[in-house]
Order: C-alpha cells, then structure tokens, then sequence
C-alpha cells in the first residue's frame, strides 16, 4: 500500500446502516486510499475530523466483523450497498479482508449485496459471490487511461475495470455500470459518450447509471487544484457549471440529450436511470 496513505485502527458499534441509496450501505473503512478528486465522501471529514487531506488516510474498523453480526440478528433482509463513503475493496482491503468477509455474513443471513467499486481486487471475491443474490458493479468515469490516472489516481485502469465486468458475468453475477462522474468537456462528449455505451452494450450490461459532476460539499477545492495544474482553460466553465444555475441547467439539458442518444443507439434506454 502507499506509504503516504496514513492507517489508523478504530472499533465501531455498528457497520451496518440505513441508506438513502438501498435499503443499507455498509462501509468498513472510513477513508478511501484511491483519492479520486471528485469524491463526494470528502464531507465525511465533517464528522470524523482527519489532519491529512482526503485520499491519504484510511481509518479501519477492525471489529467491523463482529459488529455486523450483532447487528445481523436483528435486521431485517434487504439490498446492501457496499459501499457508500469508501470503496469497499480499496488497497487495505487486500491485507484486511474486512469487506469480503461482511460480504459473506451477510449472504448468509438472506441480504442481497450491491457491489460499487472502481477496483480489480474484487475478482479475488467472485468465488464467494458468484450463484448468490450479489450483483457487480464498476464506475467508470472515462475510457482515457491518462484522464483516469489524473482524476483517479489509486484506482485500478480502465481495462481492469471492464475485465471486472465480464469475469463477474462470466461467473453469473448481474452486473452494472456508473457512468459518473461524467467530467465536463473531458468525457461528456457525444462520441466518448456512445464509446461507453458501445461497451456497456457488448458487455450484456443489466444497469446503466449515469450522473454529473455534482457541487458537494469540499468536492470544488481538489476538483479547482486539478484544472488550475492541467487543464486551466477549463476552470471557468466548471465554476459556473457547478455554481450558476443558468449555466448548469443548460449544461444538463445538453448532457441529457446526449445520454438519451446514445442510450438509444445501442438500444439500452430501459437499463439507464440517470441522477440529473
């Protein structure tokens, strides 16, 4: 793992929780040591007050296990996203195994785990996950190695990321993509966009969900360094698609129509549910 990103061991009463996304979210760690720029769990330093800055510090739930057993005799079954404010199989996860084996718990107690993660290390899972009430899911922002390495830094490529989709499909695992988010003059463009749902259409893709770069909160500072150091003739027309609103209801009207354009082109209109 990077010797930058600073871990930290922490004991949680509970690990499970109710969500606005799916019936819960499950998280083991607070943190994520990929650093996407755009990560909208930045505002999780709002409760849990860190030093370092977002992407360079990891806190584990080291009980994160036993804790969701407890809670496992009581909950009621539903869908667990996993995971909300941190990607479940970041590089920790690898020594740690904390998600997988919450993963299998809750399987076994008749929960449906929906995986979200931009990360290959979940193929290591698919063997238990594979033939239960799992689904597979990847975000993929981009199909240009040289934006993903700026925008995403510790995350795996994009050609891992598509080998995730059909290794789990292969092993009969429904799977989705999250085109999200779509970067603004980088990869919302008519033709990245029908790129992407080219692939989302060869892969046999049961669940498209698009989004925009979205204004939350401590989101603009890392997004503001990004542009000022490689892209500053873009700055200005992010600012004011984040923060005017004549600006950015235009923005995704435009953006919208080309989402429905492509989706049409590859006949996938009934698999994509958009977040704008």
């Amino acid at each position: 793992m990077d010797g930058k990103v600073i871990v930290r061991e922490t004991a949680c009463k509970t690990v499970l929780n109710r969500s606005s996304i799916s019936d819960y979210s499950l998280n083991c760690y607070t943190g994520c040591a990929h650093g996407c720029i755009y990560c909208y769990a930045r505002f999780m330093q709002r409760f849990h007050p860190h030093a370092e800055p977002w992407g360079a510090f990891v806190d584990v739930k080291v009980n994160a296990v036993e804790a969701l057993e407890r809670q496992l005799r009581r909950a009621e079954p539903g869908c667990v996203f996993v995971s909300s404010a941190c990607d479940g199989w970041q590089p920790l996860e690898a020594e740690r195994k904390l998600t997988r084996r919450c993963c299998g718990l809750l399987l076994d107690y008749g929960f449906q785990v929906n995986v979200l993660t931009k990360s290959a290390l979940i193929l290591r899972d698919l063997d238990l996950l594979s033939r239960r009430n799992a689904r597979i899911g990847v975000t993929i922002t981009t199909l240009d190695e040289r934006l993903r390495a700026l925008w995403e830094p510790g995350c795996s490529s994009v050609v891992e990321r598509f080998r995730v989709l059909e290794e789990a499909r292969r092993a009969g695992l429904k799977t989705s993509i999250t085109f999200a988010p779509l970067l603004p003059f980088l990869s919302d463009g008519q033709e990245s966009l029908d790129t992407l749902f080219e692939q989302a259409a060869d892969l046999e893709i049961q669940e498209i969900w698009v989004d925009a770069l979205n204004p939350r909160p401590k989101v603009w500072q890392s997004v503001d360094a990004l542009l000022r150091a490689h892209f500053p003739d873009l700055r200005e027309r992010y600012r004011r698609i984040l923060f005017d609103s004549r600006f950015r209801d235009k923005y995704l009207e435009e953006l919208r129509n080309r989402v429905s354009s492509s989706a049409a082109r590859f006949s996938l209109n009934d698999r994509v549910s958009t977040g704008f």
